[in-house]
């Protein structure tokens, strides 16, 4: 190999990769077609709504499909049936299909449903959570739709799982609605058979001045969340239950200074945890507050300074963020500092977009910044119990996934330094006076 191209391959080799690792190369998009007839449901997806219920959502080119879901526990045997809501939107001369919300349930836990949508075309099925320990949560940001994507996915469907998280950055259309539509499609195959629970990123965002200047109009439309059940007033964040796990999804996005609803939301919903059911307290958000790549430096940095205090006195176990494109693991942090009874933060915003690999990084390295590495890839949360869980870095090296990093986890509320601040917090806090 001449010594310039060596050179070359040596800097794009990512932090803590093995010598022989060699980033690989940008993938095209993938645009994914409408192959099925117009009454038939396409982009189908669901999500966690409330205890034992799940929603499913999709999209069809022809308005008159109802909006019902027949569901059994038996393949082509449905003996229950819901009906739910539609609606559509436009966007400049793009207008969506008709795109259908139903909510169904109670279900079994640990159980697999299958579900036809709409009262024709084919049959699907998703498997619900388990009622107890473990569970295993797979997460991937700014995921888009390239060829990188498809190796994610891959990668992400070889093993099992119970619940998809997503911090921000979906399909990347940037106001190419058709983009929407073809992620959709892209997903549907995953996205049909567990629950995937997502937040914004600056790509849904989609704001256009004076014409649509709030923006999300896509991502509300197509992606609604169980914001409500949560006592949130915007799908941009909310939280939910399940098996032992507190999840708050922040909106990077969304106003959050201390007069802001977002604010007093998160407030409220941190003192109504708790910590005897749900002693694991996870939260997702897009652009983070703690990050040693050179790109999107501080970007995060209002928010953290606005809302890390309230994260940190309920013992957050961990705060997941995408953004940038790249993987790094720091320890327990608050304030800028190593802080035991802080949340580790993870930056997972590697899924496969079409923008690359974010490659440079602060130097020296942040003594709280423990691992990092810009390749594409996913990770896994595995909760065994009340006290432990298991954290993986799975890197996209070819068709090959590797796992790359991994830690045990010892939730705060079972530690013995910082468990007792909680429970005096928990104790003597009405929501309003520490927060």
């Amino acid at each position: 190999m001449p010594k310039l191209l060596f050179l070359f391959f040596l800097f794009l080799r990512p932090h803590h990769a093995a010598e022989d690792f060699v980033r690989q190369p940008a993938r095209p998009l993938v645009f994914t077609p409408h192959n099925r007839p117009q009454s038939h449901p396409q982009q189908v997806h669901v999500s966690l709504v409330g205890d034992n219920y799940m929603k499913v959502s999709w999209v069809t080119d022809e308005n008159g499909v109802p909006s019902t879901v027949e569901y059994g526990k038996l393949p082509g045997k449905y003996d229950s049936s819901a009906t739910g809501e539609h609606t559509s939107y436009r966007y400049f001369f793009y207008t969506s299909g008709k795109i259908h919300h139903v909510t169904i349930g109670p279900l079994n836990p640990a159980t697999t449903y299958y579900y036809r949508c709409g009262g024709s075309g084919p049959e699907f099925n998703f498997r619900t959570p388990p009622a107890t320990y473990p569970i295993e949560f797979v997460l991937a940001g700014d995921l888009g739709q390239t060829e990188w994507t498809n190796t994610t996915l891959e990668h992400i469907n070889a093993r099992n799982y119970d619940v998809l998280l997503l911090p921000g950055d979906l399909s990347y259309a940037d106001t190419q609605q058709p983009l929407w539509d073809s992620f959709g499609r892209l997903v549907e195959p995953y996205a049909s058979r567990r629950p995937w629970m997502v937040t914004q990123g600056n790509h849904e965002q989609e704001i256009f001045p004076m014409i649509y200047p709030k923006g999300f109009k896509a991502y509300n439309s197509r992606w609604p969340m169980p914001y409500k059940e949560s006592g949130s007033e915007s799908n941009l964040y909310y939280s939910f239950d399940v098996v032992g796990s507190h999840i708050i999804m922040l909106g990077s996005y969304a106003d959050f200074d201390r007069d802001s609803d977002q604010y007093k939301w998160l407030a409220n919903d941190l003192a109504k945890i708790d910590r005897s059911r749900t002693p694991w307290v996870v939260v997702l958000l897009h652009a983070p507050w703690y990050n040693s790549n050179l790109a999107h430096q501080g970007e995060g940095e209002s928010m953290r300074v606005a809302m890390e205090e309230m994260l940190y006195k309920s013992r957050v176990d961990m705060v997941f963020s995408g953004h940038v494109h790249a993987y790094e693991r720091f320890t327990r942090v608050y304030d800028n500092n190593a802080d035991p009874c802080g949340p580790m933060y993870i930056t997972i915003g590697d899924g496969g977009n079409r923008e690359g690999l974010a490659m440079l990084y602060k130097e020296p390295k942040p003594v709280i910044s423990l691992f990092r590495e810009a390749s594409f890839g996913h990770g896994r949360l595995r909760i065994m119990n009340d006290t432990h869980a298991h954290w993986s870095w799975n890197r996209n090296d070819d068709s090959l996934n590797v796992v790359a990093d991994g830690i045990w986890l010892e939730s705060l509320r079972h530690s013995c330094s910082c468990a007792p601040k909680m429970e005096q917090k928990m104790e003597h806090s009405s929501g309003k006076d520490e927060l």
